[in-house]
């Protein structure tokens, strides 16, 4: 039995051994804050500026904890004479933390990018209730989202960006018509017309040709013959009646 034991207590001491002159990979939390990555989903955040109370994010929602509610403002027109015009004003905006399972789907679907990923979890509550976050406090939480990671250098470049680099509709056809098209100047009423100095300078600078000689004056005419118009009138061939039975019975 001894000899069983001492191995086993040699072994031991060695483990013990090798991990005194190890790095500890304790998390000292809450002493020290983890390192989370950019992309960590912890609380979603809100910019009220953004929501147009287009109920996406709650109609996609499988839990159905979003609750939004706004109502219309009509807006006076910009110039003289227009027209009002009515706009969404958002007056609720709450998740419920108790119910969300963060699969993000409402921060995927928003059209105008109201929602965004915080990476703070630290929002633990004594009462459940507590847990149903207003607007106010999901505005609070924007401040900790952090900047979005940059693109890959191979990858497409996002449609905002394009579309906002992209030209006028007809600007750029307008104004290379308007560059290759010249300046039209209409004479004076009772003035003789000119030829432009443009049309004039390269007749004036071009030498007059030369007569070729050995071109032959045509001065024969030649008569072509005539060839007759087919007449209208056709020629009707007589047609045989078709034979009785009498006569084919004679023939017989």
């Amino acid at each position: 039995m001894a000899d069983g034991i001492l191995p086993g207590l040699v072994k031991g001491m060695a483990t013990t051994a090798r991990s005194l002159t190890r790095h500890a990979h304790t998390a000292e939390y809450p002493d020290v804050s983890p390192a989370l990555p950019s992309r960590s989903r912890g609380v979603i955040a809100l910019t009220e500026e953004n929501c147009t109370s287009c109920m996406l994010c709650a109609r996609e929602c499988p839990d159905w904890c979003i609750y939004i509610d706004s109502h219309k403002e009509e807006v006076p027109p910009t110039t003289p004479g227009g027209r009002a015009r009515q706009r969404n004003v958002l007056d609720r905006f709450a998740i419920d933390f108790s119910l969300c399972m963060y699969c993000g789907i409402c921060i995927e679907v928003c059209p105008f990018d109201a929602l965004h990923w915080s990476p703070e979890f630290e929002y633990a509550e004594l009462d459940i209730r507590d847990l149903l976050h207003e607007k106010d406090r999901l505005g609070a939480w924007m401040a900790t989202v952090p900047p979005p990671v940059a693109l890959d250098p191979g990858s497409a470049e996002p449609a905002e960006v394009a579309a906002a680099a992209k030209p006028a509709r007809g600007a750029g056809a307008a104004a290379g018509a308007a560059a290759a098209r010249p300046a039209r100047v209409r004479p004076a009423r009772g003035a003789t017309p000119t030829a432009t100095p443009a049309a004039a300078a390269p007749a004036a600078a071009s030498p007059a040709a030369p007569p070729a000689a050995d071109t032959p004056d045509v001065t024969e005419t030649k008569t072509l013959p005539v060839t007759p118009a087919p007449s209208d009138q056709t020629q009707v061939l007589p047609t045989t009646p078709p034979a009785t039975s009498s006569e084919q019975e004679g023939r017989e």
